[in-house]
Order: structure tokens, then sequence, then C-alpha cells
């Protein structure tokens, strides 16, 4: 259980660094990009949508490391649920 959980929180920090290679890559700021691109941005980042809502800057690097700890939490979240259900059957 633990490897998996490592591996949700892999998959955020990953998700994460792709965000940020994308919006250095772009030379407008991804805020100013197509509205289904932005909402995944929001979407997949949850500290990007807070910061964005209430209007406070936040650097790439606690970005990173947030979205880790959220995609780990939400990997324990559904980590213990299918353990559960895998014992009830």
């Amino acid at each position: 259980m633990k490897n998996r959980i490592v591996l949700w929180a892999s998959g955020g920090f990953i998700i994460a660094a792709c965000w940020f290679l994308y919006s250095v890559a772009r030379a407008t700021p991804i805020t100013s990009a197509e509205s289904m691109v932005w909402t995944l941005a929001r979407l997949t980042q949850p500290l990007v949508f807070a910061g964005f809502y209430f209007h406070f800057g936040i650097r790439f690097y606690w970005v990173l490391l947030a979205n880790a700890a959220t995609y780990a939490l939400a990997g324990l979240i559904v980590e213990t649920l299918r353990r559960q259900m895998s014992q009830a059957k």
C-alpha cells in the first residue's frame, strides 16, 4: 500500500511539473489560454485553483510539493477504500 501511495504522490508531482513546463514554454500566461486548458490546469492542481480563487501568488516549488501531497492524500483515500472493498467481498 505504501508503494501505491508513493506512486500517487509521484503522479501529482509529475503533473504539476508538466504544467510548469507548459507554462514556461508559452509566450502568454496560462491564464489567457483556451478555457479548456485553463480549466484542466486548475482541476489537476488544487492549490493553483485555490490561489486563483483567493487571489494569492504561489511559487512553483510550493505547487509541486502541495500537488504531490494532495495526490498522496487522494491515493491514501482511494487505496484504503479499495482495500476495504476487496475485503468485503
